[in-house]
């Protein structure tokens, strides 16, 4: 949730951000509303409390003869102090109710509109191009026996697939070739739960506009995420973090599960857009006063991953429309699918302030010894679709893929992937 003293100090910035995001801006005045009558809720239910407490020394005090009517008049307090109890819990619950529909303050300079309205930050690298007819990344995967949809769609339905061979193993080199470098950048790994409780996937943000997305498993009441982002975000959840040393700084390897609700024809050719893939997700607790600079610290380290890999790649921001309720800001790395003629998303980057902490109650320990919200950041190193991009990046005319250089040694050395004889 949002900062409830922003809110009551300045809800114009609120109002602003939740106009910028295209959404309900009306929610801002309700939870004002509830915030009011839950302070004043709180306010009733303390003087009772300190009336009743007073009273009761009284009754200590009184004579035999005076106790009668004072133990009355104590019942009638304590079913007063009960009452704005109730009236304090109720209001307490309405304002957490409307503040959680109110989505992350945007960041100043984050584009308005909506997913179309992105800025371009940069492109890298050149454009591949081919003097032969370039097969697209299900073609190579088939000639390389690499990626076998069929038997994926026979064993669990549409958008699952197998890597097999050198696609599994392609696939590994990437996500090792990933672990390597968050190793050389102060990451811990951890190999996360995919399966977390609904307050875990509720403090992360996921299951408002998002909801549609996610698998239940409502025998068990336990939610399959779509990125070990939520188990890394729950690891923490009420506790308080020493940030002494710096950041902590995660890199969660998991398979993700998503519905891809609404996407029925949309990229269905492939392993674009998948049910199940792996990947390995940068995790960051931080400062909030560091939390720009580290979500830069965190682009960077995702482009160095690109260009070792060879791919032309653009970084753009993304608008406030298309930033989901938990980012303040968003930088999106597109790679360039030569056959597709277009740029298609390989990492995205989030800096969530403290939004996320926020719901969790994860906390650090400020100069003043003070405990306050940490901000939270997350971002992509690798994950499968990767290997659409760099399969039809490197094809080659004989439906060979060169191998990126920095992913050689995790495949033993071998430097091109050739046709299976008879596929």
């Amino acid at each position: 949730m949002i900062d409830p003293v922003l809110l009551r100090t300045d809800p114009e910035s609120v109002k602003r951000s939740q106009r910028a995001r295209g959404s309900d801006e009306a929610v801002v005045d309700a939870a004002l509303a509830a915030d009011a009558a839950r302070r004043a809720a709180l306010t009733e239910f303390e003087t009772l409390r300190a009336e009743q407490n007073e009273f009761g020394k009284q009754v200590k005090a009184a004579s035999k003869e005076d106790k009668p009517a004072l133990i009355a008049r104590a019942q009638e307090l304590a079913a007063a102090v009960k009452a704005a109890d109730a009236r304090a819990k109720e209001a307490e619950a309405e304002f957490v109710t409307l503040s959680l529909r109110i989505e992350n303050i945007i960041i100043d300079g984050v584009p308005e509109g909506g997913e179309e309205n992105f800025v371009t930050l940069r492109e890298v690298g050149a454009r591949p191009e081919f003097d032969f007819p370039a097969r697209d990344h299900l073609d190579l995967g088939e000639l390389l026996g690499a990626i076998d949809m069929e038997r994926g769609a026979k064993v669990s339905g549409a958008r699952f697939y197998f890597l097999r061979g050198i696609g599994a193993r392609l696939e590994l080199a990437l996500m090792n070739l990933a672990l390597d470098r968050a190793l050389s950048h102060g990451f811990t790994p951890l190999i996360t739960p995919t399966l977390v409780k609904p307050e875990i996937m509720r403090g992360t943000g996921f299951l408002g506009e998002h909801a549609a997305e996610v698998y239940h498993l409502p025998e068990d009441d336990l939610f399959l995420t779509g990125t070990s982002e939520v188990a890394l975000a729950g690891y923490h959840s009420d506790e308080i973090v020493d940030l002494t040393p710096g950041p902590l700084r995660y890199a969660g390897w998991s398979t993700c599960y998503r519905r891809e609700a609404g996407s029925h024809g949309k990229d269905t050719r492939g392993i674009l857009r998948v049910h199940q893939f792996n990947k390995l997700e940068m995790f960051v607790y931080t400062d909030p006063a560091d939390a720009e600079a580290e979500h830069d610290r965190l682009v960077g380290w995702q482009e160095d991953m690109l260009q070792s890999l060879g791919l032309h790649y653009r970084v753009i921001d993304v608008a406030a429309g298309d930033l989901g309720s938990s980012a303040a800001r968003k930088f999106d790395i597109e790679a360039w699918v030569p056959t597709q003629d277009a740029y298609r998303e390989l990492t995205s980057t989030s800096n969530c302030t403290t939004y996320q902490s926020r719901r969790l109650a994860t906390r650090f320990r400020t100069e003043s010894g003070k405990t306050a919200p940490v901000a939270t950041l997350n971002g992509t190193l690798a994950t499968t679709r990767w290997l659409v991009a760099i399969l039809e990046t490197h094809q080659n005319a004989d439906g060979s893929v060169t191998v990126p250089e920095a992913l050689r040694p995790y495949l033993g050395g071998l430097e091109v992937l050739t046709p299976i004889a008879g596929a």
